[in-house]
């Protein structure tokens, strides 16, 4: 009986050293979908600069900015944190920042997210925030500039990035 136990035990613990194992490919390949998905949208809103002023002035509701500048500081925010959380540069504040990004896409588009009918677009939203705060809680991973720097630093623990 006690064989047996200490045979589970054994096939538990070499389960959860390869599931640990893939933690850095994991946290890349979070850091390159949800980074993808606000770069092309950055990069949509650059392609046409006249429809992306045209849509902050009449369908985003961004609080406390006016539309021209929600519009630039919407896709600077875009762009810029989005490469940042792909490289897993500065990956914890990167990714705090990309949450801010869609947050506040959530709250200038809630007129329309939270109507009937569009639960599947708010339940993106939902799902990229949920991957941000993955990469805020656990890091960007080994795969990162982040982690290389930590590695030739010499200060590597499991939080160094």
């Amino acid at each position: 009986m006690a064989e047996n136990k200490n045979n589970v035990a054994r096939i538990y613990t070499r389960c959860v050293h390869l599931l640990n194992s893939l933690h850095s490919p994991f946290a890349l390949l979070v850091r390159v979908y949800v980074g993808g998905v606000f770069l092309k949208s950055g990069w949509l809103k650059l392609q046409d600069w006249g429809q992306t002023l045209s849509l902050f002035e009449s369908e985003y509701k961004v609080p406390l900015l006016p539309p021209h500048a929600a519009a630039y500081v919407g896709t600077a925010g875009e762009l810029v944190f989005s490469v940042l959380v792909i490289l897993g540069f500065a990956g914890r504040l990167s990714a705090i920042g990309l949450f801010a990004v869609n947050a506040l896409a959530v709250i200038s588009y809630a007129h329309v997210l939270f109507q009937e009918g569009a639960a599947a677009g708010l339940g993106q939203h939902y799902l990229w925030g949920f991957m941000l705060l993955v990469i805020v809680i656990y890091g960007p991973g080994a795969f990162s500039i982040d982690g290389l720097l930590a590695r030739r630093s010499g200060y590597v623990t499991r939080d160094s990035y």
